[in-house]
Formats: structure tokens, C-alpha cells, sequence
């Protein structure tokens, strides 16, 4: 699906949102990457295979002492 070179990551990867932009509407909250996974302004992800990440902020994250 990506035509880059390194590709970039596929949907299922864990880093698949270091993949490149195709399109922005950030007046709707949303991006498209090249991988076919939609990401929102809130952190969550819509997979290409119709899957669904819930948001994940840093905040949500519980510091360890």
C-alpha cells in the first residue's frame, strides 16, 4: 500500500503511526495515513481493517516511582 521508500509501517505494526500523512482535515479532527489507518485528534485509531485503537494520551499513563 505505501509506495515510499523505506515503507512505512503497516496498520498492524506498532509504530504505524510514524507512517506518512495523505490527508489532513484538522477541522474535523482527522488524518489519513498511508498505511489506510484514519487517526483523531484524541489519540484514538481506526484501523483499515476495521479495527479500533481507544485514545491514548500520555496523561493517561500512571507514572512509576
Amino acid at each position: 500500500m505505501c509506495p515510499h521508500r523505506p515503507a512505512c509501517p503497516s496498520f498492524d505494526d506498532v509504530a504505524r503511526e510514524a507512517a506518512r500523512v495523505v490527508a489532513s482535515h484538522p477541522e474535523q479532527g482527522w488524518s489519513l495515513l498511508c498505511n489506510g489507518v484514519v487517526i483523531f485528534e484524541d489519540t484514538g485509531e481506526l484501523l483499515p481493517n476495521g479495527g479500533v485503537v481507544a485514545p491514548h494520551r500520555p496523561t493517561d499513563i500512571r507514572a512509576v516511582a
